[in-house]
């Protein structure tokens, strides 16, 4: 079934789809990560593009829960950051394609929110 976005503010950065896929820099157009669909329940990333473009995303659902602070890392299974509790793959970024990187990132099942720097 279909969420409902509440929020999608996107700076510099456009989205192969409504909340997930590919994201990509608006300025040089190049793939940075790709965001899973399903898995997460808000997101707020801001980054700095090879390009020196400087991006963001914020995305949130009617039905996102607040979610609560979570000490762990998120683990990398075939280059995925996934939730360390049930495994589910929330986001991808190519390291290689930015500069830098700060998000937190709300897993939709167990309501983690995980925070990843660059």
């Amino acid at each position: 079934m279909a969420r409902v976005l509440k929020n999608k503010k996107l700076v510099n950065t456009r989205l192969a789809n409504n909340y997930g896929g590919w994201m990509y820099c608006d300025q040089c157009n190049e793939n940075i990560g790709y965001l899973c669909y399903s898995t997460y329940d808000r997101l707020e990333l801001k980054y700095q593009c090879n390009c020196g473009s400087q991006g963001s995303v914020f995305l949130d659902f009617e039905d996102s829960k607040m979610g609560k602070n979570c000490n762990d890392e998120m683990i990398v299974i075939k280059n995925r950051f996934c939730c360390s509790k049930d495994k589910e793959p929330l986001i991808t970024m190519l390291d290689k394609k930015v500069t830098s990187y700060e998000m937190a990132i709300t897993c939709k099942s167990c309501e983690s929110i995980y925070k990843k720097n660059k």
